[in-house]
This record gives C-alpha cells, structure tokens and sequence, in this order.
C-alpha cells in the first residue's frame, strides 16, 4: 500500500518555479518526510542555504485509506505512515523554526490541514483526519504559546483540491460526485490556497494568529 500522493516526485515542476521566481532567489531542497531524520535535515539543509528564515509552511501530505477490519500489522503501518508524513514532521519542524524564529525577531508558520480536520473523514480515514485535527490543535498551542515572541501561526483547511492527490482514485464518475457536494460547484484551486498563505505571510492579519482559514466551497460550514 502506497501514499495516493505524488507530488513529492514532482521535480519537473519544481523546477519550474524556481526559474519562474530566479534560479538566484530560490533553492529547492528535496526530502522524505516519511523517514524519521528527514525534518531536522532538512531544517538543517534550509538554513544553511538561507541564514534567515521568516516563513515556515508546512505542506506536505499523504493519505493512505485503511479498513477497520484490516490486519492489526496493516493498521499499525498506514497509522505511522500517516501520522509522520502528516503530524510529526510538521511538529518537528516547528520545534526547529520556532527558536530560529524567536532569534530573529519574529516569523510566521502556516500549517496545511484539511476539512478533514473539522467534519471528519470517509471511514477508511481515520489516520488522515486524525492528523489533520491534531495539526490544527498544535497551530493553536503554538499560537497561544509564542505570540509574544512574535511568532504567529495559522492553518489553512482545504476541502477536495485540484491536485495529484485530490484526483487520486478517482474516475470521472467520482469527480462529479465530489463536486456535486459542494454548493460552489467545482474543487479548490491550488492557487486559492496559495493565495490565502501569501495573504497570511504578511503583517495585515496579525491578530488573527490562531486562526484556521477554511477553504472548501461550502461544502463544510462552521
């Protein structure tokens, strides 16, 4: 069983935004976070490159769909998958920009939940909800934890998305499924949450640290 998600493969389009921003301006780094030395390496790796970091966003994601009824080994592994591509590395990267941040005099960290996060999940997805909501959960203890330092934290919480992994599985039947529940009538664009962290790496929205930002059509109101 394999994480859905490919898009940590993706070197072609990577690529592609470094020239598009400045080969000069822009290092790509490249890492497993599913292994358990990944993060701090790749931590590591990021501030040697840049001796100033303002903005931590953490992005990566996998979901891997397991049964209730699955082998206990099986639902033992996709659990530790899940929560240490999803949670865990996420964590330990916030424990590392956090100092590196309070050093500098402030930054900013975005974490990428789901809606997941809020309504729950389809039921072979406990492990993707489950690190999603903890996600979210650790955005506010870190807000409430360091603002005074000047480190703000905030989350952002697509529905389906219009991605390699929001497409995975899915035929064309399943596609307008989807879009037939939310009431906007079609997936989030990645660049809507692109958007959305560009708004929040500025310093207009300050006090809103804590905050996730729900993205998903209606098709989850809270």
């Amino acid at each position: 069983m394999r994480p859905l998600s490919v898009e940590n493969r993706n070197a072609a389009a990577a690529e592609a935004i470094r020239s598009a921003i400045g080969r000069e301006a822009c290092e790509l780094i490249q890492a497993d976070l599913g292994e358990a030395d990944a993060a701090a390496d790749l931590w590591q790796a990021a501030t040697e490159a840049a001796k100033r970091i303002d903005v931590l966003i953490n992005n990566a994601g996998i979901t891997m769909g397991v049964r209730v009824d699955a082998p206990r080994e099986t639902w033992h592994r996709v659990w530790a998958q899940v929560i240490q591509v999803n949670l865990y590395a996420p964590a330990e990267l916030c424990k590392l920009a956090i100092p590196h941040f309070r050093a500098h005099g402030g930054g900013k960290i975005i974490n990428v939940a789901s809606r997941a996060a809020h309504r729950g999940d389809a039921p072979t997805e406990w492990p993707y909800a489950a690190s999603k909501g903890g996600l979210v959960a650790m955005t506010k203890t870190i807000a409430r934890a360091y603002a005074a330092d000047n480190v703000l934290a905030f989350a952002i919480a697509p529905g389906f998305t219009e991605t390699d992994m929001g497409f995975a599985g899915l035929d064309e039947a399943g596609v307008k499924r989807i879009v037939s529940e939310i009431p906007l009538g079609s997936m989030v664009r990645p660049e809507e949450c692109g958007a959305i962290a560009a708004f929040l790496c500025s310093d207009v929205v300050r006090h809103m640290t804590g905050a996730t930002f729900d993205i998903n059509g209606a098709s989850y109101v809270r």
